[in-house]
């Protein structure tokens, strides 16, 4: 099991070429997904048939031009033409895909309308084909909801988890039945399984992405969507066809205009990136050490940015992770308890020792003691957090950091069966440890990515995490393009 050589816009490319067909392509991932599905687990329902028809369509429409410019401004306007897109089962309004949140409660939750996400991707020439796995309602970093009748597995070692919450999409893509996914980042969620499994996930700005008109926002605005991909370039134009706030967004989209990501990632390939002021942290923002090869890992990749012709120099914004995770959790906890709330009045019944995991009934628990006073109370911790941090980035463009404290964890060790939501948040053996990193970019609003960085003594992959300033989405990915090249 192995993913593609060749990227999205690869395949996008011998579509319209006329060296395969969007039927083809799509027809390819149907199979794959029935090869490799019964040991991965990535991927949940289909709708092959919807699928088809719009396949069907763009195969049409390709038959129907005549010249080699024709062809090339159909590429140029949807870039993504014909590539198989698996969508992630947390929610996003897709009308021909029922989504289930990983939860039984939610099992096949139908929509009346395509998010704007969605449609964007439509325009792009993406098909969308099927629901890729979460952990149940995205509150875990590791992708074993029971409703899926086991765990997500990482398509390198399969007693190892693929991460969360994009678990599956990231597992579909490094197992080669889909050539990049759609996820989503609440904490970590789209980087935590693109470093699990050797691939480029970038967190955007907060609100670049449109989440209507289904959603205002999400978690208190801790949470956006984007891609697991095989490339930065196909990350880079995921994001210029799909990026910009939609109408009656609660935040104003930093400043993006469609194509800035790719000619960002084309000026780094030439040479032509402005040289940039690094900080390198190796240790957890309270500075205690980390699992070495992780570690390692870091330091290479900084090494590698030093010589390309980038300032580097050993820093970090400096805090306990704890307060930063305390007051995220409660709004965490809020959310997803609203979600069950909003479930429990369309079914018009609560839900059931068997409908929710142990780790969503605490969570739902420990909501309720959460008042409105005290919500925007820990929102506002938040905002003072983030304004006490933004004095690091006077001195620094990019934060080269982990995106995980350690490899990616085995089954088991992270699955919902923990009835205390704050201990299995925080606890001694919670996810706190694990990933102490990844949301710190969720709380201030900034971009960040991650990378394949290097392999662990296991085999499997680490990735190395880089935040830049707010809005600065395009320039870190011509960063990540230098050090992919």
């Amino acid at each position: 099991m192995k993913p593609s050589t060749q990227d999205a816009l690869a395949l996008a490319q011998s579509i319209v070429q006329g060296q395969t067909t969007a039927q083809a392509a799509l027809q390819a991932s149907l199979d794959a997904v029935a090869r490799l599905n019964p040991q991965i687990n990535a991927i949940d329902t289909q709708a092959p048939e919807a699928a088809l028809r719009r396949a069907q369509a763009l195969d049409a429409e390709l038959a129907a031009l005549r010249t080699d410019s024709q062809r090339a401004a159909l590429l140029e306007e949807r870039p993504f033409f014909g590539v198989p897109l698996p969508i992630k089962d947390l929610g996003t309004a897709c009308v021909d895909l029922p989504s289930s949140m990983g939860s039984a409660f939610f099992r096949l939750t139908r929509f009346d309308r395509d998010g704007e996400l969605v449609r964007r991707y439509h325009a792009a020439g993406f098909v969308p084909f099927a629901r890729s796995t979460s952990p149940e309602l995205g509150v875990s970093p590791s992708t074993e909801a029971t409703v899926y009748g086991g765990p997500t597995r990482n398509p390198y070692n399969l007693a190892h988890s693929a991460g969360g919450s994009s678990g599956g999409a990231a597992a579909a893509v490094a197992s080669g039945m889909v050539r990049i996914a759609h996820a989503s980042d609440g904490l970590g969620s789209i980087r935590i399984p693109a470093a699990n499994c050797g691939l480029v996930g970038l967190k955007p700005s907060r609100g670049l992405m449109p989440a209507g008109p289904v959603a205002g926002e999400a978690w208190g605005g801790l949470a956006t969507e984007h891609v697991v991909s095989l490339t930065v370039r196909d990350t880079a134009v995921a994001l210029d066809v799909t990026a910009g706030s939609d109408e009656g967004a609660p935040y104003a989209a930093p400043a993006f205009v469609r194509g800035d990501a790719l000619r960002a990632v084309q000026a780094a390939l030439r040479g032509r990136a402005p040289r940039l002021r690094i900080a390198l942290l190796d240790r957890t923002f309270g500075g205690e050490a980390i699992h070495a090869e992780v570690a390692q890992a870091v330091r290479a990749a900084a090494e590698r940015l030093q010589r390309l012709g980038h300032v580097v120099q050993e820093a970090g914004p400096q805090f306990e992770v704890l307060d930063l995770l305390k007051p995220a959790m409660e709004i965490v906890a809020s959310g997803t308890a609203m979600s069950v709330r909003n479930r429990a009045q369309a079914l018009g019944r609560e839900p059931g020792p068997d409908d929710l995991s142990p780790t969503v009934h605490g969570a739902v628990a420990f909501a309720a003691g959460i008042s409105g006073p005290r919500y925007l109370q820990q929102l506002g911790a938040l905002h003072a957090f983030t304004r006490r941090v933004s004095a690091f980035w006077r001195d620094h463009d990019v934060l080269v950091l982990p995106v995980l404290a350690e490899p990616p964890a085995v089954l088991g060790r992270f699955a919902m069966t923990n009835p205390d939501f704050v201990d299995y948040r925080i606890g001694p053996r919670g996810i706190a440890g694990y990933s102490p990193f990844a949301p710190l970019a969720n709380v201030t609003g900034q971009p960040a990515l991650s990378m394949p960085g290097a392999w662990s003594s296991a085999g499997l992959p680490i990735g190395v995490q880089l935040v830049g300033r707010f809005g600065a989405d395009a320039l870190l990915l011509g960063l990540a393009a230098e050090l992919e090249a």
